[in-house]
């Protein structure tokens, strides 16, 4: 008996590595997208509104939209982009859902705190205060563990055949893109 249960979990442990194995090829070949930079600058925008309307810093939120207002709008039009090409007709009911989603975790996160969250959140502002640039503002936004809803793949697929052959006859190119939502 003692057998059946380790081929039993031999074989549950193979089966893990495939499907593991599966989800690691599918997520190998995708380069980085422009929008999981976007995705980024969102989760931070977002972390920083939830901090200063949870510990009074409206004023420090706002310098921050205004001093990264240009990147800010750059990076929220790559989004719109995102789920545009990904939802079609959807797209701005999925926008508008992750966008609220994004904001419910990170609240979430912070009722779970307690008193601490304010004290943990509101040294970021410091943090912004003291980048310069745009590509600052990105760098920054990449390293910080910003929690989001959802996690998001994008990568640019290539184009099919018949799509290139058809765009050379157009003129016009076909980018299709796949997304993993989990």
């Amino acid at each position: 008996m003692s057998m059946s249960i380790w081929r039993a979990g031999a074989a549950a442990l193979a089966l893990a590595g495939l499907v593991t194995g599966g989800q690691a090829w599918a997520a190998g070949p995708c380069s980085p997208s422009p929008a999981h930079e976007a995705f980024d600058v969102q989760g931070l925008k977002s972390e920083l509104m939830v901090t200063a309307l949870s510990c009074g810093a409206q004023d420090k939120y706002n310098n921050f939209v205004m001093k990264f207002r240009t990147k800010l709008a750059s990076e929220e039009h790559v989004l719109n982009g995102y789920f545009s090409s990904t939802y079609g007709r959807n797209a701005q009911r999925q926008h508008d859902d992750y966008i609220t989603q994004l904001a419910n975790v990170q609240s979430e996160r912070g009722l779970k705190s307690g008193s601490a969250f304010c004290q943990q959140r509101l040294s970021m502002f410091d943090e912004v205060t003291e980048l310069e640039t745009a590509a600052d503002l990105s760098s920054y936004a990449q390293a910080k563990d910003i929690l989001q809803p959802a996690s998001y793949l994008t990568c640019t697929a290539p184009n099919r055949p018949a799509a290139t052959s058809r765009a050379r006859s157009t003129g016009r190119t076909t980018t299709t893109r796949r997304t993993v939502r989990s």
